[in-house]
């Protein structure tokens, strides 16, 4: 029989906080029904006006208050309860760091049934000013071209005219290209109505001050000259990149790029070695903690020289280059073409000739090295994107002779599921140590040391399926990797709601905080048919059903 929730919306109730939620929202119960609320810290009590109710949850806006946590703090920036960035903006950067080592070590233990004895987290230096990368949105507001963030779980921009975790040169390169989108009238891209032309701005900058700015638009760029005349005259800027992206999409970056002046990449350097970076290529967005975390992998590495290693998800080789001065040999597996061509050029400007890079998807290219080459591999390192690793590459690390994986994520579950496979494969978790690159956020990086397990070397692997909770279908993905699967192969956008009713179709059983399908309820819209199909066959590549 269906509970009705205690409360219902626009309900003001009083709340003890008695836990943090993944993006740190503080979690408190009424009659035991969870309740959210964004802002609200672990033992405070806090009047809260309660903005949406499900079955099992309901989500609060805090409205006073009562009891404040010794952990809180004013935030400094002045868009931090509108802007969807920074949730953690309101707590301690000591209390930050305790909440994202508890991420990851319950991550561990209720995704993974695993006890593992994760380390203290590295910290950031910096606190603001940190990021090396920025992508501003446009959008038209009130008649003007803005250009900002979003509001979170929305693509409602909010206007900045600073932004205090960014490097001031891309705040600057920000306003300079808002001001030349109003001068000349250039119209912004509006998602709805697919009309307009500006649709990003992304701005790196390298450590030495040399900044690049790309303009993401529709199609053609008017008025180039002018951007140029502008952005030139802000002397640390090095590059001017025209990046076309003509699909209704929310990825960034299209395929088309156009470089219009200065130089097409501008120089990194990470740990004593050069790295040319283009407006394509990924790189960590921290310098100063970028460097702490290849110096942990390095360390769990204990490379003496004689070693050949894999560098899976390379990109354009900073750890494979980095590895290359330690080790015998390192070949680094990249399916992004580009990337590869960067990695070898970086491979040139540094003089190293130990490295090898191959342009492929990992579950491929692997087993070609390993059965017709003959390779053998004495370290695996996996570095790969925020959904983690199909099972296809997992079992071909596992299968590559390798003793040794170090893994590296920025997502503590895809992490979690990830390792729990390879448990399978006979490793086992020696050492897990989460490292800080992204300060007043939710988020962080993770590095993990896994063995092939051997006696006194491994640590043990326990199910507790009380602590667990979790059935095998529940265990396999999240909705954020269903719908991240979906997208990315068939580009078609779909709800936590329908997600929800087609597991409830198959049998699925949804469990707190999970998005419910109310079918008493007739307002509610249902699933379409050519969306069922798309999440079926998601959630039958996730294993999750027959």
């Amino acid at each position: 029989m269906k509970r009705t929730p205690p409360i219902k919306k626009n309900d003001d109730i009083s709340l003890k906080i008695e836990g943090m939620g993944s993006e740190g929202q503080g979690i408190g119960h009424i009659d035991g029904f969870a309740v959210f609320v964004p802002g609200a810290l672990l033992g405070e009590t806090v009047d809260v006006h309660i903005i949406k109710v499900m079955p099992n949850y309901a989500i609060g806006k805090v409205l006073s208050i009562c009891e404040p946590s010794k952990d809180r703090v004013e935030p400094e920036c002045p868009c931090a309860n509108r802007c969807g960035g920074c949730t953690l903006q309101h707590m301690s950067y000591d209390a930050q760091l305790e909440f994202k080592r508890g991420r990851v070590r319950d991550a561990f233990r209720h995704i993974g049934g695993m006890q593992v004895d994760v380390s203290d987290i590295i910290g950031s230096e910096a606190f603001h000013r940190y990021r090396n990368k920025a992508s501003f949105p446009f959008a038209e507001i009130d008649g003007r071209v803005e250009l900002g963030f979003y509001a979170k779980n929305s693509h409602r921009l909010i206007p900045l005219d600073d932004c205090i975790i960014q490097d001031e040169k891309s705040v600057a390169v920000m306003r300079e290209v808002r001001a030349w989108a109003n001068e000349h009238k250039i119209s912004a891209y509006d998602e709805l109505k697919q009309k307009g032309i500006l649709r990003h701005l992304v701005v790196r900058c390298a450590s030495n001050g040399d900044t690049m700015a790309a303009v993401v638009t529709t199609g053609e760029l008017p008025h180039a000259r002018s951007l140029v005349e502008r952005l030139s005259a802000l002397k640390f800027v090095k590059s001017v990149i025209h990046n076309i992206n003509r699909k209704n999409t929310n990825v960034i970056l299209g395929d088309e790029y156009r470089h219009i002046w200065g130089s097409e990449c501008i120089e990194e350097r990470i740990l004593q070695m050069r790295f040319e970076v283009s407006a394509a290529s990924f790189l960590q967005v921290n310098h100063k903690q970028t460097e702490r975390l290849y110096k942990k992998v390095l360390d769990l590495l204990d490379l003496k020289g004689t070693e050949t290693v894999a560098d899976i998800y390379c990109g354009i080789g900073t750890i494979s280059l980095l590895i290359a001065k330690r080790a015998k040999e390192v070949v680094g597996v990249e399916e992004v073409a580009q990337a590869i061509d960067n990695a070898e050029k970086n491979a040139g400007l540094n003089g190293v000739e130990n490295a090898a890079f191959v342009c492929g998807r990992a579950e491929k290219v692997l087993p070609g090295l390993v059965n017709d080459g003959g390779m053998r591999f004495d370290a695996v390192v996996i570095d790969p994107p925020r959904k983690g690793c199909d099972e296809s590459v997992l079992k071909a690390i596992a299968d590559c002779g390798t003793n040794k994986i170090v893994y590296v994520s920025c997502n503590p579950a895809t992490l979690v599921r990830d390792i729990k496979h390879l448990s399978e494969h006979g490793f086992g978790v020696a050492k897990a140590t989460p490292v800080d690159m992204f300060p007043q956020t939710g988020h962080a990086e993770t590095v993990v040391q896994l063995v092939r397990k051997k006696p006194d070397t491994y640590i043990d692997i326990t199910v507790d399926m009380d602590e667990l909770d979790l059935t095998s279908s529940e265990a396999k993905a999240t909705y954020d990797e269903i719908k991240d699967y979906i997208f990315d192969k068939h580009c078609v956008k779909v709800s936590s709601l329908y997600i929800a009713q087609v597991k409830q179709k198959h049998g699925i059983i949804e469990r707190d905080c999970y998005n419910n399908s109310k079918k008493d309820n007739p307002k509610q819209p249902q699933c379409p048919p050519e969306k069922v199909k798309l999440i079926e066959e998601a959630l039958r590549h996730f294993k999750m059903i027959p």
